[in-house]
Order: structure tokens, then sequence, then C-alpha cells
């Protein structure tokens, strides 16, 4: 596994990336189905885009300790990081209206 995290970036390993973004793909119809029961309707593209902020909403429940997890709670920086989440979240609301019918 360390071979496989030894390819980077910058700070940033391709597999965990990589990895996070195929899962997302292949439980992308499972979790639309899940969230049409609600009435909530969200396309594989959205959940797509929503990977990203899902992960690190997801490191920081569990506190785990990531360069983009820093890179984003950083105050007086990361703002690469932070304008990506901000744009992958707009991103999810500008898709909204891309849906097969």
């Amino acid at each position: 596994m360390e071979f496989l995290r030894s390819f980077r970036i910058g700070p940033f390993t391709i597999f965990d990336f990589a990895i996070s973004y195929i899962v997302m793909y292949f439980i992308a119809p499972y979790l639309s189905k899940l969230f049409a029961l609600a009435g909530i309707r969200v396309n594989r593209e959205q959940w797509l885009w929503l990977t990203l902020p899902i992960a690190l909403a997801v490191h920081l429940l569990t506190k785990t300790s990531t360069a983009f997890t820093e890179m984003t709670l950083d105050p007086s920086g990361g703002w690469f990081a932070k304008a990506i989440i901000v744009i992958m979240l707009f991103m999810v609301y500008v898709r909204r209206g891309n849906r097969k019918k």
C-alpha cells in the first residue's frame, strides 16, 4: 500500500484521490436511489463533484489529518484548497439542471 501512496503531486497522493473518485462513481447510483426516497434528486455527476467535499467532511469528523485537510483549515493560507471546495460545491448547484428525464 505504501508503494501506491508513494506517487504524489505535491503533498497529495494520486492513489487516494483516484480511489475516492472510482468508489464514488460506482456507489453514486445507489446513493441517488437512497436520496430519492427523501425526495432529493442527485445525479452521478453531482456525486462526483461532491467527492472531495464529502471526503473533507469525513476527515474533519474523524479528526484524520491529511495535507488537504490541513490546507483547508489553515486560517492564514490554503486559499487554493478552499477555492477548490467552493468551486466543487458551486458545480453541484450548477449541474443540477443536467439530469436525464
